[in-house]
């Protein structure tokens, strides 16, 4: 990797060999309303406290909802749900728009029919180029018996 029109394309096909859960974030806004967003890059952090992460843009709508907001929601998509994680990934005004789901604490949406929800409130932020890493504390959440969506070289797959 050579220039920088080379690293960037370069760095997004190493990083497409390691194969990740798909997810939605959800949270709200100042104006109570419920925002989303696909993510990829997620992360557990600690046991004791429970802490994740979830990088996001700072161009994203859904940053500056997040910062200093009361938390956030994860939704683990299952394999069949490819079309959320492309329907949140577009950055719409109202994604939720004809999506099934519902409110759980601080109103953050909880989407029907993932693998698992995880309930976050805001611990810390770090500042990472492009985006910023929140550090989520879980707080409570929700596994259902379902296979889930997994991101690998571009494509959506199963574990199976």
């Amino acid at each position: 990797m050579n220039s920088e029109s080379e690293t960037l394309p370069a760095f997004r096909a190493l990083l497409s060999c390691f194969a990740t859960g798909v997810t939605v974030a959800t949270t709200v806004d100042d104006h109570g309303r419920a925002l989303g967003m696909t993510a990829s890059a997620v992360s557990a952090v600690s046991l004791e406290p429970p802490l994740l992460l979830v990088c996001v843009n700072k161009n994203a709508a859904f940053h500056d909802a997040l910062t200093g907001n009361t938390g956030f929601a994860l939704n683990i998509l299952a394999h069949d749900q490819g079309h959320l994680s492309e329907l949140f990934a577009q950055g719409l005004h109202d994604p939720f728009e004809g999506v099934t789901s519902t409110d759980g604490p601080n109103r953050l949406r909880l989407l029907d029919g993932v693998v698992a929800h995880i309930l976050c409130g805001p611990w810390s932020t770090f500042d990472a180029g492009d985006h910023t890493v929140f550090f989520g504390e879980v707080r409570g959440g929700e596994v259902f018996d379902r296979q889930p969506l997994v991101h690998y070289r571009g494509q959506y797959t199963t574990t199976k």
